[in-house]
C-alpha cells in the first residue's frame, strides 16, 4: 500500500532556514536542498554584579 502525501508540497523542491548548527544546513546542502542559515545564539543571561558594572560603563 502506497502512503499518500496529506500536504501540499509533494514534488516541489524543499527549501529550509537553518537557524543553529551549520552541519545541519551542510548535510541539507549535499543532498541538494537550498539552506538559508542564520548564525543565531540566544541571548547570554548576565548575572545581576556584571550588569551592574556594564549599566556604569554605558
Amino acid at each position: 500500500m502506497e502512503k499518500k502525501c496529506c500536504c501540499k508540497t509533494k514534488g516541489k523542491k524543499l527549501k529550509v532556514v537553518n537557524i543553529g548548527l551549520q552541519t545541519f544546513a551542510e548535510s541539507l546542502r549535499k543532498q541538494g536542498v537550498k539552506v538559508a542559515q542564520v548564525n543565531w545564539r540566544p541571548p547570554r543571561k548576565l548575572d545581576a554584579e556584571m550588569a551592574n558594572l556594564l549599566d556604569d560603563l554605558l
